[in-house]
């Protein structure tokens, strides 16, 4: 205590005015010598009793936020009395409460960055695998035709692999936020065409046709280079639901509130267990003969709620899988409508 600078200017300060109240005393009377004396005496015995009160329970908050550090975990609960030392106590709840809960997120993005990057070894081992394996066939097959075969199907890998290497880039970049998108208003037809573009010859050699239902001058505000890269990562996926001669209906709604983009395919739509994983990082499916690598979905709702914008898949009660996109009117298309 009396280690503390300002108790010991306090303390010269006392006894100064102390001396100066004696000799006063004694130049006055005897009797008021003794009343500065004994009143004196009991002022600086009051001070300190109080003073190193407050000392000790200031030493045991300290000892308590020495037991937080020390102890991952330990909740420092403050008394119920009132004071100024309350209020630090309670602060220092406060700070400990937000202290464990930033330990907490810190531990779990640890564990889900653990967890990505075993997956992504995962994903990557398998098509690396693969290829070694056709290679090895490729050196010891002499037969031409068997051989471009499987020159093809090792291109076929190494191009599955760049599309895979290249959505865990742009994931990564979104969970960064290093992504920052240019909103503006685009012709939706024009973009779900632009959409369609890469998937024309995959759907006619397969029989899938488009039936659209999108009204002429509907737009949507958005960042048109990321809604093209999620969209037709939901064209992608429907295709992948058809085994063949299907049908893909793409319908917009559009209203002064929003703009509801639905795409319909005639596939076998989702198992059922599966529908509460579809936007889940890495999630295949309990089907083991699922196609994919579950990025495309997660990185599709990424990119959208980043726009502000909403996705919910679900199953048509006449069959096929329904993806429905819902973006809400930008203030100034509303004042336009109105």
């Amino acid at each position: 205590m009396f280690r503390n600078r300002e108790i010991k200017q306090f303390g010269i300060v006392f006894i100064i005015i102390t001396i100066i109240s004696a000799i006063a005393g004694i130049v006055i009377h005897p009797a008021v010598f003794l009343l500065v004396f004994f009143s004196a005496a009991a002022y600086g015995m009051a001070f300190f009793i109080f003073t190193k009160a407050r000392y000790k329970r200031i030493a045991h908050i300290s000892e308590q936020i020495c037991t937080v550090l020390h102890n991952p975990g330990y909740l420092y609960i403050s008394s119920q009395e009132e004071g100024e030392l309350s209020i630090l106590e309670t602060e220092v709840t406060k700070m400990v409460l937000r202290i464990n809960e930033q330990n907490e997120a810190l531990k779990r993005e640890k564990e889900h960055l653990a967890s990505s990057l075993a997956d992504i070894a995962h994903q990557l081992r398998t098509p690396l695998t693969s290829a070694n394996l056709v290679l090895s066939l490729l050196k010891n097959n002499p037969v031409s035709s068997t051989r471009k075969a499987l020159l093809r199907e090792t291109g076929e890998l190494y191009i599955h692999m760049d599309w895979l290497v290249s959505s865990l880039l742009k994931l990564s970049r979104l969970d960064a936020g290093v992504v920052a998108f240019t909103c503006a208003p685009a012709d939706l037809k024009e973009l779900i065409n632009k959409t369609l573009q890469p998937f024309q010859i995959q759907m006619e050699l397969h029989g899938i046709m488009v039936q659209e239902d999108i009204p002429e001058g509907t737009m949507v505000w958005c960042d048109y280079r990321w809604l093209l890269e999620a969209l037709q990562n939901i064209i992608k996926n429907c295709i992948e639901n058809i085994s063949g001669n299907g049908v893909i209906e793409i319908t917009v709604i559009d209203n002064v509130l929003f703009t509801e983009i639905k795409f319909h395919d005639s596939g076998e739509g989702f198992k059922k267990e599966d529908l509460p994983h579809l936007f889940e990082r890495f999630y295949r499916g309990r089907d083991a003969s699922t196609a994919g690598y579950g990025i495309g979905m997660a990185l599709c709702k990424t990119i959208i709620t980043r726009q502000g914008g909403t996705i919910t898949a679900k199953n048509h009660p006449d069959g096929g899988a329904v993806f429905i996109l819902r973006f809400q009117k930008h203030a100034e298309d509303r004042l336009k409508g109105d």
